[in-house]
């Protein structure tokens, strides 16, 4: 660690950096960031760097409000659109308490503490998240709702589109930040792309994830334009999805493998998903954390709606893909319910925690789904026992509150926070008249 610090101070001096941000998230996932001085950087890294958590969302309790945020140096990396102007850098955060605990609050921690326990049982776990978010002209909208910047669809090639330069200048941003992308295309809805990030630790990928939306916010900003990751901004379009491929490995070998099993899918891999369908209700709230995820998941395009899994079945809530020959270390699982707005560091705890519960437990997987799980009638998924997942926000956080797995990753704090916040943002919403209802009820009653 000592060796990282000293590279990061004389990167600091040698590249005339003249501002470095101290970055971690709150609770809901949204991005808090501090910039230093050079000069206190050093200072930064012995005792951290003092704030007032109780202004953060979810952090601490008013009494016991003072935090320190102690920076990660092998996050470092110079920030390419501040470009030669004020050279600035980041680096993520540990957030501590003053006696040199890790704040409970902290996502960060909690998703460390999760990677700490999967350790134990001798895993590494390894994460591939598929990133959608969409394109408007702007962030204001008119009675049609938002605008999307072309009419595009899934792989479209758009000469001169604006979608074309912006993955561009994104993926080479990203590249710059020692962020490896593995695809970028435009997806299904008009506006709406997609770009891959490479397999990674959990940590480093939630943290590359978080670098990712501010990436993407920036170049929009750069082009004229607005990105969203809401989960469903249009109607009757497709929602923006963050499906995850996942993997445990035993130092250099996939526990997910075992050659001529079916799919090449081992005991542990199955146990790992029979984990992920059982408590897929209950990590809902924290997968698809707002009101508007649930519109996504309910309104098709190829989101899941119900727990099953199945070998390359896009419907399916779990899907195992293709295997490919000769390439035992790609053997993997596909978790298809996480959106683009969903707190990584959180999020990913829950799905490491569910799918460890299964191999710890001796979960049994239950038969694939063969069909198209949306062509089926109601009777006949009930039938096969495929279970409904949340239909909204407050379904979700009716299982997340009778929940010991999520109670247990998540620790007290963090888990009463997101119920009450996530209360209020029900509540809220419940309250409303929508422009639906006066439409159909105002003449008509």
């Amino acid at each position: 660690m000592d060796k990282q610090r000293d590279f990061v101070l004389r990167t600091i001096e040698e590249r005339g950096i003249k501002f470095v941000r101290l970055w971690f998230t709150d609770v809901i996932g949204t991005l808090k960031s501090v910039a230093i001085a050079p000069a206190e950087v050093e200072g930064a890294f012995t005792e951290g760097l003092g704030f007032d958590g109780s202004a953060i969302e979810g952090l601490t309790r008013s009494y016991e409000s003072d935090l320190l945020a102690h920076p990660d140096p092998t996050t470092f990396q110079i920030l390419p659109w501040r470009g030669e102007i004020d050279p600035t850098a980041r680096m993520f955060c540990d957030i501590t308490t003053p006696d040199g605990q890790p704040a409970v609050a902290d996502p960060r921690h909690v998703l460390k503490r999760t990677l700490a326990k999967a350790a134990d049982a001798g895993f590494t776990f390894y994460t591939h998240p598929e990133i959608e978010f969409y394109l408007l002209k702007s962030s204001s909208f008119g009675p049609d709702g938002p605008e999307p910047v072309d009419s595009a669809g899934y792989f479209d090639n758009v000469p001169g589109g604006t979608a074309h330069d912006f993955r561009r200048r994104s993926v080479r941003m990203l590249e710059d930040l020692g962020i490896s992308v593995e695809y970028s295309h435009h997806e299904g809805g008009p506006g709406q792309n997609e770009i891959d990030l490479r397999y990674a630790d959990a940590l480093a990928t939630a943290d590359n994830i978080m670098t990712f939306r501010t990436v993407v916010k920036e170049v929009a900003i750069e082009q004229g334009v607005y990105a969203t990751f809401m989960p469903k901004p249009l109607s009757g379009k497709p929602g923006s999805g963050m499906h995850t491929h996942m993997s445990l490995f035993e130092g250099d070998h996939n526990a997910f493998y075992e050659e001529g099993a079916q799919y090449q899918l081992s005991k542990v891999g199955r146990q790992f998903i029979a984990g992920l369908l059982t408590h897929a209700n209950e990590i809902a709230a924290v997968t698809n954390q707002f009101v508007n995820s649930y519109k996504r998941l309910w309104g098709g395009d190829e989101a899941p709606s119900f727990i099953c899994w199945g070998h390359n079945n896009r419907s399916a809530l779990v899907r195992v893909p293709m295997y490919k020959p000769n390439k035992g270390q790609s053997t993997r699982v596909e978790y298809r319910a996480l959106d683009s707005a969903a707190n990584p560091y959180l999020a990913y705890a829950l799905l490491l925690a569910a799918g460890l519960k299964g191999i710890e437990e001796g979960y049994e997987l239950p038969p694939e789904a063969e069909d198209n799980v949306w062509s089926l009638t109601d009777a006949e998924r009930r039938a096969l026992g495929y279970a409904q997942l949340p239909a909204s926000l407050d379904h979700a956080l009716e299982y997340m509150e009778d929940s010991e797995l999520v109670a247990e990753t998540l620790g007290e704090q963090v888990f009463n926070y997101v119920l009450l916040n996530k209360r209020r943002e029900w509540q809220e919403y419940r309250a409303q008249v929508t422009p639906f209802e006066l439409k159909s009820n105002l003449e008509m009653l």
